[in-house]
């Protein structure tokens, strides 16, 4: 995979939000651009593919523990299913059922059920960790039309309108966190990444104020992106593990740590947007990526960091900082990605 290795992503595009604020120095309690930690550097291209849980191809290191942007959201997906498993919520049930933190109090708010969390179409109104949901409100992530975020929209009602917005995210990430009781990192850690041996070099951070009471004990409640700091950080060789237990449907080694239900109900289209899932983005018509059957779905996250999930070849291709842009349109993501896919397909 030379070609990989000499077109990573330029450093310039691994930014985070208002660079213009300083960080927030948490002795004097001051706010500004990042919320939480950043790595200090940024690794080159690397990547893996594997046919049937085997390494057909490795590049560049693969060890090295990355930032994987919104990735994370497919790891929160995950963490929900666990919880969903264990009989914690039902999808249909509305989000102030079962958590009372004062975040599901609003009328708007009081609507919204765990689905339309994990699929972003809840609409939900409010502030957590100091950032409004309309910072992120009418933010253009996946869509090729509609109204540009400079644009101001009023709220819909919940489960009609998708839209990618990290502060509900986030809101969803606290509601699960109260549901398990315990941090979702050592929810991951104990349910999915130890049992499929991965290595003990990823990490999942919230907020330096993101910490919150949970049945009197303090808990970090973490982000599910990169979006203000914090997030997901992991080797390409853990995120090919998680990749090749979806591709089983949850199963790994016999041992069942995802129920198949979830994984089904996780990568089948929602009603408002077909391509998107419970926080997987899918290939539903073959709009994302054409060359690659309708089944495929992945993890997706900023500066092309992508864990893709090919049923029907028995695939899982996890790509690190890949760039095939002749400009830096972020619409071009997904173009660029399926022309790497369609050489890569050509070969298996």
């Amino acid at each position: 995979m030379n070609f990989h290795l000499t077109h990573g992503t330029p450093d310039e595009t691994v930014e985070y939000h208002m660079p213009d604020l300083e960080p927030f120095d948490e002795t004097e309690g001051e706010l500004g651009d990042f919320l939480g930690p950043v790595p200090d550097r940024r690794g080159g291209p690397a990547g893996m593919i594997l046919k049937r849980g085997q390494v057909v191809a490795e590049w560049g290191d693969t060890e090295r523990v990355d930032h994987c942007f919104s990735c994370a959201k497919s790891f929160l997906s995950i963490a929900g299913g666990v919880a969903w498993d264990q009989g914690r919520f039902e999808l249909a049930d509305r989000v102030a059922e079962d958590i009372a933190d004062g975040g599901f109090n609003s009328e708007h708010n009081r609507q919204i059920t765990w689905e339309q969390l994990f699929q972003q179409t809840s609409e939900w109104e409010g502030e957590l960790f100091d950032r409004p949901d309309s910072i992120d409100r009418n933010r253009g992530v996946g869509k090729t039309d509609g109204p540009g975020k400079e644009q101001p929209r009023e709220l819909e009602e919940p489960g009609t309108f998708w839209e990618y917005n990290d502060v509900r995210i986030n809101r969803l990430a606290l509601s699960l966190l109260r549901l398990h009781a315990k941090p979702l990192p050592r929810v991951l850690a104990h349910e999915v990444m130890d049992p499929i041996g991965a290595s003990r070099t990823w990490e999942w951070h919230g907020y330096y104020n993101s910490k919150v009471d949970v049945e009197g004990r303090t808990m970090e409640s973490v982000s599910g992106g990169g979006h203000w700091g914090g997030g997901f950080w992991s080797s390409t060789k853990d995120l090919a593990r998680a990749g090749h237990l979806m591709l089983n449907d949850g199963e790994w080694d016999g041992k069942r740590l995802l129920s198949e239900a979830w994984v089904e109900k996780a990568t089948e289209p929602c009603d408002v947007y077909e391509n998107y899932g419970y926080l997987f983005w899918l290939n539903t018509d073959n709009t994302l990526w054409p060359s690659a059957p309708e089944s495929a779905y992945a993890f997706l996250g900023h500066g092309q960091n992508v864990v893709w999930v090919d049923p029907e070849h028995e695939l899982v291709v996890v790509l690190r900082w890949l760039d095939l842009a002749d400009d830096r349109d972020e619409r071009e993501d997904q173009v660029n990605q399926d022309r790497f896919l369609e050489k890569l397909l050509a070969g298996v």
